[in-house]
């Protein structure tokens, strides 16, 4: 597990360290993302070796958002001010999320032939 765990954050900070050196546009994480993609199709070894702790993960992602409500929380004065603003956004993500979510969806299932025909 801390092998995966090491590599999961290494592969972030190769990411990181490649924005910043170049001056890239692309979030650090996405890009090491992207580069720890690109290495598990090369080497699928790799997916094997962190399979398991990317599924514990996955299931506790839910206790990533804490952080998120806790700065929320510091800083409700904000959203007395700005809250109109803050419902159209958040309102207007997801409704884009759940469209794109819904096109990739479909175009994958078009793709791989497994359409409801």
């Amino acid at each position: 597990m801390i092998h995966a765990l090491t590599l999961i954050l290494a592969m972030q900070l190769i990411g990181e360290v490649v924005a910043r050196t170049t001056g890239l546009i692309i979030p650090g994480p996405v890009l090491g993302m992207a580069l720890f993609l690109l290495l598990m199709v090369l080497v699928p070894k790799v997916a094997e070796l962190v399979r398991s702790t990317a599924t514990g993960l996955l299931q506790h992602l839910s206790l990533l958002f804490v952080p998120a409500g806790v700065g929320v929380v510091g800083h409700i004065n904000a959203l007395g001010t700005d809250l109109i603003p803050l419902v159209i956004a958040i309102v207007a993500s997801t409704a884009a999320a759940i469209a794109v979510g819904a096109l990739a969806f479909t175009l994958t299932a078009r793709l791989t032939g497994q359409n409801d025909d």
